[in-house]
């Protein structure tokens, strides 16, 4: 099955805060579209202790002892928890477009409910009536501008992590090593 290595905490948050894109700075997938191994990296996402990473809905703050989480779907900060150089689940790879795209996509759409409007459609936001090029948005709160974004759904966590070496770009985890009930 093929894989890819994302650093923690952000492989957590695929699996379990949310994370329906991964950016990456080309596309890694090529034509590919399927089942995707989720590896968390042995490497963390470089920030010092202290710093915050916000992505989402969910906040991330460094410290000691790895990343501490705060959502508002979870009433209490949470201890994300390392899983470093462990595949940690399965996800469906949808899509891979650029920002770009998702933009073009979200004006064609909004062009369809602005089609009786042209003047509404061609007005800019900082006219202060924020015409549909304003309202143009990516794909995900999650999606970064100037990358490519890697569309994932449908997320499966292992009920234990499966230690194993990780690897750059879109690679193969061997299929004797995923559980059974995780892969239907």
């Amino acid at each position: 099955m093929k894989a890819i290595t994302v650093r923690q905490p952000w492989a957590w948050a695929i699996m379990h805060g949310g994370k329906d894109i991964e950016n990456r700075t080309r596309n890694i997938a090529g034509s590919y579209r399927g089942p995707v191994v989720i590896h968390a990296a042995v490497a963390l996402t470089p920030c010092r202790r202290g710093q915050r990473l916000i992505g989402g809905d969910v906040e991330f703050e460094r410290d000691q002892s790895g990343f501490l989480g705060r959502s508002p779907r979870f009433a209490w900060p949470y201890r994300i928890p390392e899983n470093r150089g462990c595949a940690i689940g399965i996800v469906d790879l949808t899509d891979a477009h650029t920002d770009f795209d998702c933009y073009e996509r979200d004006i064609q759409r909004l062009a369809l409910l602005y089609r009786q409007d042209v003047h509404a459609f061609w007005e800019t936001p900082d006219s202060g009536a924020g015409g549909i090029l304003g309202r143009a948005r990516v794909c995900s709160q999650w999606a970064m501008e100037d990358n490519w974004h890697l569309t994932l759904a449908n997320p499966r966590p292992f009920a234990r992590p499966i230690p194993h070496k990780g690897a750059l770009g879109l690679w193969n985890f061997p299929d004797d090593l995923i559980p059974e009930q995780v892969t239907a």
